[in-house]
């Protein structure tokens, strides 16, 4: 079969099975340097990694960082989420951590729309250290009586937590 044909039936160019593809002599120590640069400087993603490339003296194309960069794998990592203090600055405690089950339960509101525009609430009680939902309350108006109801409902079945929290100001 002639070349001509098969690179028909394969869809390839033909110019791409005459010439070799040679890598350049600078790719293994460019290579080595992006690595270094993203192990440096860990939330950089390629192009400011190009940018620091270049002014420690390569030329190089943003492009061929690029491609390095996907074919060794390198990724910047999500973004963690800042934790609060759990102090303030006099040394007071101003969150507790749960410590065992019933220790310290929470509760919120979440709040949505039907399809038609109506608004509804749930009412959601946690029990923060086993994170299990110890009720959760649906209806179109929740207040403070709802709340209550719903906490005294709790007690009488697993008996009260040391400590409630919530967000809310009733």
């Amino acid at each position: 079969m002639s070349e001509r044909r098969a690179c028909r039936t394969l869809g390839q160019h033909r110019s791409t099975q005459r010439k070799v593809p040679r890598g350049r002599p600078d790719e293994a120590r460019l290579t080595a340097d992006i690595i270094e640069l993203a192990r440096q400087y860990g939330r950089y993603g390629y192009r400011p990694i190009t940018a620091l490339l270049k002014q420690s003296g390569w030329q190089v194309n943003l492009k061929r960082v690029e491609r390095i960069w996907k074919r060794e794998g390198l990724k910047v990592p999500q973004k963690q989420k800042k934790r609060s203090r759990l102090w303030l600055n006099d040394g007071s405690c101003v969150r507790l951590r749960p410590e065992r089950p019933n220790h310290v339960w929470s509760y919120d509101f979440v709040q949505d729309r039907t399809h038609d525009g109506r608004a509804y609430r749930i009412l959601n009680i946690i029990d923060e250290f086993t994170k299990e939902a110890l009720m959760i309350r649906v209806d179109r108006k929740l207040n403070s009586t709802d709340v209550v109801d719903a906490l005294t409902d709790l007690f009488i079945l697993r008996g009260p937590p040391e400590f409630i929290r919530s967000d809310n100001v009733l």
